[in-house]
């Protein structure tokens, strides 16, 4: 159960013409944590949030002369920077307020020209208002499906860190190659229908790589060192034979060592190796289907991989900091950074073809899953942000509030708060782009994703901004405009005919997952956290939960399920000293959680197989019956946790440590903590008796039985 409260430091009252100030521009001046609490922004966090949206509060006079500015900017406007249409949804509220008789003309992104809104193509176009007294205005009309259609079968599926499912074919960490295999394997043995990875986002070169993909330098153009080199074509014509056979056996010896002899997975030395062989691929000319192939892309891409490119041939002279590069070059539009690029053309070449051999795998491991039979395919990690050094913060400077930095506040779990690293997006400009940048990001990452999920979905509708060098206590919510952040979700996946997962776990903001499920977004629902939080706090039964959700047993920041059904997860966090109260207490704890969920599968007959009759291990026959009830619950899409099919006990990702453990460095391992490659794993009796589980729940939830709504 939530544990008490934390106590805030008391905050200041907030002048009037402030807080309106604050609300006019989407800054809030309070929060509530929970129903019956609420929290005051300091006045320091609304002014220093004003100030990254380009507006003086420093001073009352400050104040007073933005308060005017903004209220007659409001009052005199026409429309605008972007007016949402939902299809079907009746008149949009900022056209039904418009003066009498005010004209309206619409430039369509398909290049015809209507007047009126009526009946207009989905997409992103340009609308023009004049009034009857001569006034004009134009804004961006985005038009979307009212929502996204449900997946179109029930189906299961199995979730991995990409980087830790390693192959004996792999150089060190799992790559696009290993997860075209899993997608065969899994799609054509185990019928399942998704398989979902993490963000596989550009990562910040240099050593130490930030080893987390949740902080990327970009989220536009996804990682190189996800490559299978040996898949490239080139790879069989490079000119020095010898220099590609040396790198291999030492991407032997890199692998065995994760495999075999405990060692971490390095992705810096992996990259290491990748670049070197990448040099040598660069070497080889393209042939002219090739060549012409990757015209077309670098044709699509445009200026934001050519930015990205800059950025990485930029960041090998002057280090992955733009921060202190030489003045001129802080500009991705200036003199001194154009000149760079053409004497660095043969580097940006470089980086923009690692960018289209990446982008080509990931396409054939989508165009694989769906080959082998599934409905989804590959299900990608959108992160909620970049990092602050990285390429995106560099070539979008102006998308990106300068000074802040996204997080969390204060809430039962963290009194302190949480402060991510990752500047946010200006909603200001967003909303002046007509949402170019995050619909141009969506669009590239639908390229090769059946569905897309989206961490920290509650980030469309507010952020927590932390301004530069003060603790998470002194941030403030700043509201985004959920509802046209939604019409480009729904838009871009629509027309890619792929799926969303929001990633809404924790506090979530009234009326969120109400707005997301009338648009089609699915949710996600971890078994250990779905209680009736508004009742006694029992388990909450399987027909009680929610249907629009990919349900699951744990994810990559939480325990396996083997170490919360053994306590082990309470052991590492003891032997860690991340413990907050005294180790039996949260053994207690944990262990009462525990039992009452597995009274609640054996009441429901799920608990079975164990000892006496098939001989099966208790804990394994325990880890079967959670994804029985998975199963039982009306969720559309179910999820395993690869490493939950063959015992592992660690998490990927221990939140709250950096150098204690390995975060982002182990690979799928036993029960026994011995890695298991994916060759293996496809032989694996622990995971194949798994699997018929899952497969003979859903049979009995297709057939209807059980009291399974299969909606």
């Amino acid at each position: 159960m939530p544990a008490a409260q934390p106590a805030e430091p008391p905050a200041e009252d907030l002048p009037e013409e402030l807080t309106r100030l604050a609300a006019l521009h989407g800054v809030a001046t309070s929060y509530r944590p929970s129903p019956d609490r609420t929290v005051r922004a300091s006045a320091a966090a609304v002014t220093l949030a004003l100030a990254a949206l380009g507006v003086d509060a420093g001073t009352p006079g400050a104040v007073r002369a933005a308060l005017t500015a903004r209220e007659t900017e409001l009052r005199e406007r026409l429309l605008p920077p972007t007016v949402v249409c939902w299809e079907g949804g009746g008149t949009p509220d900022a056209l039904a307020t418009l003066p009498a008789g005010t004209r309206l003309r619409v430039d369509t992104e398909q290049g015809e020209r209507r007047d009126g809104v009526e009946r207009l193509p989905p997409g992103v176009h340009r609308l023009t208002a004049t009034a009857p007294d001569g006034r004009t205005a134009e804004a961006h009309l985005i038009v979307a499906p009212a929502r996204l259609p449900a997946p179109a079968v029930r189906s299961y599926g199995l979730l991995v860190q990409l980087y830790s499912l390693l192959s004996r074919r792999s150089w060190g960490m799992g790559d696009l190659g290993d997860l075209g295999e899993l997608a065969a394997w899994a799609g054509r043995a185990l019928g399942a229908g998704f398989v979902q990875v993490n963000p596989l986002h550009a990562a910040v070169p240099g050593a130490p790589t930030d080893p987390s993909p949740y902080r990327p330098s970009s989220r536009r153009f996804p990682d190189p060192v996800h490559l299978r080199v040996e898949e490239v074509p080139e790879f069989a014509y490079v000119t020095d034979p010898e220099r590609a056979r040396a790198l291999r056996e030492r991407a032997r010896r890199l692998r065995e060592g994760v495999l075999e002899k405990d060692a971490l997975i390095d992705r810096d030395a992996v990259w290491e190796l990748k670049r070197d062989a990448l040099e040598l691929l660069h070497q080889v000319p393209l042939g002219p289907g090739r060549r012409a192939a990757y015209c077309d892309y670098l044709a699509a891409q445009g200026t934001a991989l050519e930015d990205h490119a800059t950025w990485c041939a930029l960041a090998e002279i002057h280090g992955s900091d733009w921060h202190r590069w030489p003045e001129g070059l802080r500009d991705p539009r200036s003199a001194a950074t154009g000149r760079a690029r053409r004497e660095l053309m043969d580097r940006v070449d470089f980086h923009s073809r690692l960018a289209w051999l990446t982008d080509t795998q990931l396409t054939a491991a989508q165009r694989t899953a769906r080959e082998a039979g599934m409905p989804v395919g590959i299900v990608h990690d959108l992160a909620v942000g970049v990092h602050p050094r990285g390429a995106d913060s560099w070539a979008q400077q102006e998308y990106f509030a300068a000074g802040m930095s996204v997080g969390a506040p204060p809430d039962a779990f963290n009194s302190r708060g949480q402060d991510w690293g990752l500047p946010p997006w200006r909603p200001d400009r967003l909303a002046e782009s007509g949402y170019a940048p995050f619909r141009e990001l969506l669009r590239g990452l639908f390229r090769y994703a059946g569905a897309l999920r989206v961490d920290h979905v509650m980030g469309l509708f507010r952020l927590w901004w932390v301004p530069g060098g003060r603790p998470p206590t002194e941030g403030t919510y700043v509201h985004y405009d959920a509802e046209a952040m939604l019409a480009v979700l729904v838009l871009e996946a629509d027309r890619a005919g792929a799926v969303v997962i929001g990633e809404d776990l924790g506090t979530v903001e009234p009326g969120v997952r109400e707005a997301l499920r009338e648009r089609g977004v699915l949710g996600t629902s971890v078994l250990w956290f779905e209680r009736d939080w508004t009742g006694d706090g029992r388990p909450l039964p399987p027909e009680r939960w929610r249907a629009d959700c990919l349900a699951t047993a744990t994810t990559h920041d939480l325990p396996s399920t083997a170490a919360r059904l053994t306590g082990a997860h309470v052991e590492l966090r003891d032997r860690l000293g991340l413990l907050t109260r005294p180790l039996e207490e949260e053994r207690a704890e944990a262990a009462t959680d525990t039992a009452e969920w597995l009274e609640v599968l054996a009441g429901l007959g799920l608990l079975r197989g164990t000892g006496g009759d098939t001989g099966t291990p208790a804990e394994e026959a325990e880890i079967q019956a959670v994804h029985r009830f998975l199963l039982r619950t009306p969720a559309r899409m179910a999820g395993i946790w690869l490493p939950d099919a063959v015992g592992d006990r660690r998490p990927q990702n221990l939140p709250g440590t950096w150098d204690q453990y390995p975060n982002w460095r182990l690979p799928v391992a036993d029960a026994e903590g011995r890695p298991v490659p994916l060759e293996d794993l496809a032989a694996s009796p622990r995971l194949h008796a798994l699997v018929d589980v899952v497969r003979d729940a859903a049979g009995d939830a297709v057939r209807g039985r059980g009291g399974v709504r299969d909606d």
